[in-house]
């Protein structure tokens, strides 16, 4: 993790001190400033030396990081977030007018799917819409977040037709939650701009973070943020069938993969079983799938295993217990191990349908905080017959219990039968 000052080469001459534009007062701007993935890039550039401005409209969240404190879970934010702050090299806001103050504006708004499971391009363009009067002449519009392919041409086009003089580059996050003060130090960085300008500009940019940098065009950036991604999600799925097929046999899937693993270079990156699942996995294979006309027949797969997992546990359990009659307990809410973030998380599918099944069910988790009917794990498990571990948190690694449980991650050491 990056701890403190580094020196920064730029044109040959050290540099550790930013110098916007005279017409300017900070460095950067982020839009949506006070999210997952705004947040860790706005303190690691203050870290770095940068004036910092956040725009959001959440009012809870900019409070919270004017007072120096993170709202979600991330390993070695807040420390930096407080000396930020307390420096002055950070601040939030919501007020749009923040954007103005900047040489280089980052929006951190991707491309979501609606209720039909489609891709919205609009909603960046638009989103940015409500900043046009704060934009000026001179500066960098970093796209951020994953984006629809060719929502950069949209903006750019935007930016034409209001015949204003300000760059636009794409250059994807590719940090994973509870490893972005570390990631952001560390990956390369993909930086994507129509004009030579443009991709100068993004480069320094992001070299204030890391010396590796990768140079696209924007439309080959998008395909790879969508495409690492998409592949993540589908080497996933295989997991979860192979998983399936031995479990049906009544076969140990994790034993049998350490097993084939084991010096075995060619096996060295296939993942356990367990729920993929977050924001982005299966919304960014959903884009991708429209990107290509719906002719996407292994996204497609993918999606109906890892989607399906739920369902298939509880199944499993049906033919050996009488769930009718019983209280389950739902050990871990978040998406992923050790985290606080809910988003799109299977555990709560698994919940509704266990809901259906099941006499009662009650759910735990050490992270969550944000959802008022979760109880605490001792309860939860004093009173439920059947435990579920469908978040592989660290914290029930040492969970000691005589009732039966259900660990499709092997979190217990215990094998992934089911």
């Amino acid at each position: 993790m990056y701890t403190g000052p580094q020196r920064i080469w730029l044109g040959g001459k050290c540099v550790t001190e930013w110098s916007p534009g005279s017409s300017f007062q900070r460095d950067v701007v982020v839009i949506g400033g006070c999210g997952h993935v705004g947040l860790p890039l706005a303190i690691a550039l203050a870290d770095r030396g940068g004036q910092v401005g956040i725009y959001d409209v959440s009012q809870s969240a900019v409070a919270m990081v004017n007072a120096g404190q993170m709202h979600f879970a991330e390993p070695g934010a807040e420390d930096m977030l407080k000396r930020a702050v307390a420096e002055g090299r950070l601040t939030a806001t919501t007020d749009p007018a923040m954007v103005g103050t900047a040489e280089q504006v980052i929006v951190v708004i991707g491309t979501p799917v609606d209720e039909h499971l489609n891709p919205d391009p609009g909603t960046v363009p638009n989103a940015l819409a409500a900043c046009v009067p704060y934009l000026r002449d001179g500066q960098l519009l970093v796209l951020r977040s994953t984006v629809y392919p060719g929502v950069t041409a949209l903006v750019e086009k935007m930016i034409t037709e209001l015949d204003m003089q300000i760059e636009v580059a794409f250059c994807p996050e590719r940090i994973a939650e509870g490893k972005a003060m570390t990631e952001l130090f560390e990956l390369p960085q993909i930086v994507s701009s129509r004009t030579t300008r443009g991709l100068d500009r993004a480069s320094a940019l992001f070299r204030r973070l890391t010396q590796t940098l990768v140079p696209m065009t924007p439309e080959e950036a998008e395909l790879a943020k969508l495409f690492t991604n998409t592949w993540r999600y589908i080497k996933f799925a295989t997991a979860n069938q192979l998983y399936m097929m031995a479990n049906d046999r009544g076969l140990d899937f994790e034993h049998i993969r350490q097993g084939l693993m084991l010096d075995y270079p060619r096996a060295a990156d296939m993942p356990g079983a367990g729920f993929a699942a977050g924001p982005c996995l299966f919304k960014d294979t959903l884009q991708l799938a429209a990107y290509n006309n719906n002719n996407f027949a292994l996204g497609h797969t993918a999606m109906a295993i890892n989607e399906g997992l739920p369902s298939y546990l509880v199944h499993r359990l049906e033919q050996r217990f009488d769930l009718s009659s019983m209280t389950v307990a739902i050990l871990g809410m978040a998406f992923k191990g050790g985290s606080d973030d809910i988003r799109s998380s299977l555990s709560y599918k698994l919940k509704r349908i266990l809901t259906f099944k099941a006499g009662a069910v009650i759910c735990t988790d050490p992270y969550v905080t944000v959802d008022p009917h979760l109880r605490p794990l001792a309860e939860a498990v004093a009173e439920a017959g059947l435990l579920i571990i469908a978040a592989p948190h660290p914290e029930y690694r040492d969970l000691l219990t005589d009732k039966p449980v259900a660990d499709i991650w092997n979190l217990l050491g215990k094998g992934v039968q089911v």
